[in-house]
């Protein structure tokens, strides 16, 4: 039987999941940044200024939707700023009204221009303030809290973070990661990180991947890079959201559009533009790559196995950018 892994219906929204404006550390305002985007074909920014929560809704229309969210930091407690390790996490309000900012401190924490914005967050004034400090127990807690109060977690650029293994391994509490972060990889950090998340799959975690600017706009070269195509009935804040938790989206760099992607009698098949080639990567050594010598492909076929744990398709453009499905596991599939 057939059962298809991105939806067979709706609509693909291009979409970049992690920008700063002149809220934080951006150069552009949140009105400049709707305009470049909307004229780049996206459909779909969130708004993720350092540490502060603050809606942007009146920007969204019937094409455009402007999410609600923030990107959280901690750093490591060292002298100089350059060998300082730190986490970087993005929340996005599942629900648009979900505009109280877990977690919060009053004084402390804002970059840039968000302290002049302090005021206009929203917090439970009950809680005490949030002391921040950079260890797995209190960034596992932050992201958990998160979580709880609504919000999709995306641990973002463990490169430029300067985090490995031993220290992302142990944070559990996020609904996907960043496979590609554009900013990052212009300022010469190479965070294409499919390494790293098949280290997390290969642990246990189910989770997704996305790719994002982390745009700043400082200079040309920080956005339209890294995108998420979501697929969605509807440009509708909730719907869109609901796409994100079920996992409706591939991540790309620029890559080829993927049209189609679905599993059937232990195969899984998948249609996208011109590519010079497509491969598969698993939680076992079985991997498979498709290509014709000298020409493009539009399609691929891989085989998929009951004893396998999950599987990913990775498709590479003839300029070798790369778009890359989600994680898919074989029990969810064959159920």
């Amino acid at each position: 039987m057939k059962k298809y892994l991105l939806p067979e219906s709706g609509t693909f929204y291009k979409a970049n999941l992690h920008c700063h404006s002149t809220y934080s550390d951006g150069r552009w305002t949140p009105e400049e940044i709707k305009k470049a985007y909307m004229r780049q074909g996206y459909s779909i920014v969130a708004y993720t200024d350092h540490n502060v929560l603050i809606p942007h809704h009146e920007l969204t229309d019937e094409n455009f939707l402007a999410i609600l969210g923030t990107e959280i930091d901690i750093d490591e407690d060292v002298k100089r700023w350059v060998h300082t390790r730190c986490a970087h996490w993005c929340i996005l309000a599942i629900d648009p009204e979900n505009d109280i900012q877990p977690c919060w401190h009053r004084e402390k924490y804002q970059l840039q221009n968000a302290v002049l914005h302090r005021d206009e967050v929203k917090f439970d004034e009950s809680e005490p303030d949030y002391e921040r400090v950079y260890s797995i127990e209190c960034i596992n807690d932050m992201m958990k809290t998160a979580m709880d109060k609504g919000f999709f977690v995306t641990y973002n650029h463990p490169t430029w973070s300067l985090e490995g293994f031993e220290t992302y391994s142990k944070f559990k509490y996020m609904h996907a990661m960043e496979i590609y972060n554009h900013s990052a990889y212009y300022e010469g950090y190479d965070d294409h990180n499919s390494k790293e998340y098949d280290e997390l799959l290969r642990l246990g975690n189910r989770i997704y991947a996305i790719a994002a600017d982390d745009n700043h706009n400082r200079g040309a070269y920080d956005s339209f890079g890294g995108y998420t195509m979501i697929k969605a009935d509807k440009l509708e804040y909730r719907t869109v959201m609901q796409a994100l938790l079920d996992g409706n989206f591939y991540a790309s760099e620029g890559g080829p559009d993927i049209h189609e992607l679905y599993y059937e009698d232990g195969k899984v098949y998948v249609t996208f533009d011109a590519a010079r080639e497509a491969f598969i990567s698993k939680d076992v050594r079985r991997s498979q790559r498709v290509w014709r010598d000298g020409q493009l492909i539009t399609s691929a076929v891989f085989d998929v196995r009951e004893d396998e744990d999950y599987f990913r398709i990775t498709i590479v453009g003839e300029d070798g950018k790369r778009s890359y499905t989600n994680a898919y596991f074989i029990d969810e599939i064959m159920k």
